[in-house]
């Protein structure tokens, strides 16, 4: 099927659950985001729900009330990115595989600024810039074999 019949074509709701429970034919590149979507999911329920275990684990200065309720809410964010890279990897959304290989390059300096600026502590923005890194040359190079499959 061509792009432009798929972009015209909707499927049922029930047909995308299936797709997302089976994840039939996922390639390498959609595979690892749906790693790195678990991975940050888990990272963002833990701070979400365990705020103080993140305080710890990461050496982070003693959180006030206030500081651990900033904490949470960037857990519920990062968690609610997680479900979206899953959900697009396992449904083997290119376009999705394409736009996280746009935007995690992107994480590593702005963790630096916000570092830079004492907004965030070290040690987390070290943590994500890490990640971020690592995840996106995973995912290149799944792009790239990907590609090599598909040229023979």
């Amino acid at each position: 099927m061509t792009i432009a019949k798929q972009r015209n074509c909707t499927p049922s709701l029930r047909a995308m659950f299936t797709l997302l429970l089976r994840a039939e034919s996922q390639n390498r590149s959609a595979k690892s985001v749906e790693v790195f979507g678990w991975l940050i999911l888990v990272e963002g329920a833990a701070l979400l729900l365990m705020p103080q275990l993140a305080e710890s684990a990461l050496h982070l200065p003693s959180l006030t009330p206030q500081g651990a309720d900033f904490l949470r809410l960037v857990g519920l964010l990062v968690g609610g990115l997680g479900m979206l890279y899953i959900c697009s990897g396992r449904l083997n959304s290119t376009g999705f595989v394409f736009a996280s290989l746009l935007d995690r390059p992107l994480v590593p300096p702005a963790m630096l600024i916000l570092w830079w600026r004492d907004i965030l502590p070290g040690p987390l923005a070290l943590a994500f810039a890490v990640q971020d890194v690592v995840s996106f040359l995973w995912t290149l190079t799944a792009w790239h074999a990907d590609r090599r499959l598909q040229n023979g």
